[in-house]
């Protein structure tokens, strides 16, 4: 788990570097998402609260997702090709969704565990099982939404009037 998460965290580098808005730089995160949740989730639990509680970290997964992907900065290149570029705002959404998510990891793993035991029964959520799935869809929602907002505002970027009249050769009127 922690080398998934490091490798999370690192993803960040690569996103802050300017880069082209490419089926590779796209599918780079939702691999590594898509790792975690096949090495990690083994079930979605749904007595009790746990819908709610999914439901909750999906929606803030979702919530943090859209600021990343809208804090993005996008540009096109010579070719009218958008090129993407994270920001400090988009680089800490990322960095603190999956650091949120190993800290909480690390501390119901040494020390913390007792508190959310009680916490769980006390909000009728039945089990760490729940709390994993629900971490999980939290970093797939967040890796998803950015995704789709990045590729919606690069499209209508690379689709709208500035694009067209970077494709016009210099010199010649549209």
């Amino acid at each position: 788990m922690y080398v998934i998460n490091a490798i999370l965290i690192l993803m960040v580098v690569r996103q802050i570097r300017e880069h082209p808005l490419d089926l590779r730089s796209m599918a780079a995160p939702v691999i590594a998402v898509g790792a975690a949740a096949v090495l990690l989730l083994r079930s979605v639990p749904a007595g009790g609260n746990d819908i709610a509680l999914e439901a909750a970290c999906v929606l803030a997964g979702a919530c943090m997702g859209t600021i990343g992907g809208s804090a993005t900065r996008l540009r096109l290149d010579a070719g009218g090709r958008p090129l993407g570029r994270a920001g400090w705002l988009a680089a800490s959404m990322w960095v603190g969704g999956v650091g949120a998510r190993l800290a909480f990891a690390v501390a119901a793993t040494y020390g913390a565990g007792p508190a959310i035991a009680r916490f769980s029964m006390a909000h009728h959520i039945t089990g760490s099982a729940a709390w994993v799935a629900a971490l999980v869809m939290m970093a797939l929602a967040d890796v998803l939404t950015r995704l789709v907002v990045i590729y919606l505002r690069g499209h209508r970027l690379a689709t709208g009037p500035a694009a067209a009249a970077a494709r016009v050769p210099a010199g010649i009127r549209a």
